[in-house]
């Protein structure tokens, strides 16, 4: 595409989606409807090549309308459950929601239809009143509701046309009635997942915070019991997010023996205020320079950066053995002094 083509609200809502990062992508595409994600689907699958003056006509263009707009509370509820769940996990996130917004419900339950495929609709509504059933269809995209009714009983299937076409309004009261039998019918051929805790890193978060004297007791066992679960929560009780607790001299050395290609790499994956922690480790000089090659560097996977910050807890963990670093935990018995 050339600089001479007007990008459309599809296309530069396209682009600035692809211009992200897949975790902050991800992230707004889970905030859309179904009908606006297979919209930009298409629109990124069909852009092919987009050069830089693309990319700036679409920023150009976000930048405009946002000097106009505000932040709009429309589904402002379910941003912020979602926003929760991603942080810290559905069973907290929901218990967070019902503290904070009691009346607030989990969605309506109508809506989900429009996220299922005509083969996973069926077999919740085909045993209703074909009244309800119409009710439910107009709900539907126009193809979608086609292939649900056709999937349907055909002795049922005219009496179900006719209610569609002389449906009149439908009170609140009906269509909350409806909700719950839908609720009800996802449930039944669906049960809910269950909810996941503890795990290897509820485990190490939970050894993490005893102290040092308590994981000197019980790793030691547990490598006993099952080693290969053992060097697991291992893994998870060093992240690299412990290293945002290091003081300046223990930063320091754990950066004399980090390449700088990996440092560069692993700080692109974080936040300005985080790599702070690094940079006071630093000459101004040095952390000035650090900061424009994170800055010039272009786009990194997820992975690349992932692996980048485990190569430099591996070295962290190096370190820590041989006594040259200290992670201070706290509520052991045996702090660091």
């Amino acid at each position: 595409m050339s600089a001479a083509v007007a990008l459309g609200e599809a296309e530069r809502a396209a682009v600035l989606v692809m211009v992200l990062d897949e975790q902050q992508a991800a992230g707004i595409l889970r905030q859309l409807g179904p009908d606006e994600l297979r919209l930009l689907s298409e629109t990124m699958c069909r852009l092919g090549e987009v050069g830089p003056d693309l990319i700036a006509q679409a920023i150009g263009g976000f930048i405009q309308k946002t000097e106009r707009r505000g932040l709009s509370a429309h589904g402002r509820e379910a941003s912020v459950r979602t926003l929760l769940r991603e942080a810290v996990g559905p069973v907290k996130a929901d218990n967070v929601m019902a503290a904070v917004l009691p009346e607030a419900g989990a969605g309506n339950p109508i809506d989900l239809l429009r996220w299922l495929t005509p083969q996973a609709i069926v077999p919740l509504i085909k045993d209703e009143h074909p009244q309800a059933i119409a009710v439910l269809l107009v709900q539907l995209e126009p193809d979608v509701a086609a292939q649900v009714l056709h999937a349907l009983p055909p002795a049922a299937q005219p009496e179900i046309v006719h209610r569609v076409a002389t449906l009149g309004p439908v009170s609140a009261d009906a269509l909350a009635m409806l909700g719950e039998i839908i609720e009800r019918r996802l449930a039944e051929h669906r049960p809910p997942p269950p909810a996941r805790m503890g795990g290897p890193r509820g485990a190490a978060d939970i050894v993490n915070q005893a102290g040092k004297a308590a994981e000197k007791r019980i790793m030691p066992e547990l490598a006993r019991i099952d080693r290969v679960l053992a060097r697991t929560i291992e893994q998870e009780m060093f992240k690299f997010e412990h290293l945002f607790t290091l003081d300046g001299q223990a930063m320091g050395a754990l950066l004399r023996d980090v390449e700088s290609d990996t440092l560069i790499a692993a700080l692109k994956g974080i936040d300005a205020v985080q790599r702070e922690v690094f940079f006071r480790a630093m000459s101004s000089r040095a952390a000035d320079g650090l900061r424009d090659e994170i800055a010039s560097l272009g786009r990194l996977k997820l992975a690349e950066v992932a692996e980048a910050q485990r190569q430099i807890v591996a070295v962290a963990r190096r370190l820590a053995a041989d006594g040259v670093i200290v992670f201070g935990v706290g509520g052991g018995d045996d702090e660091y002094v």
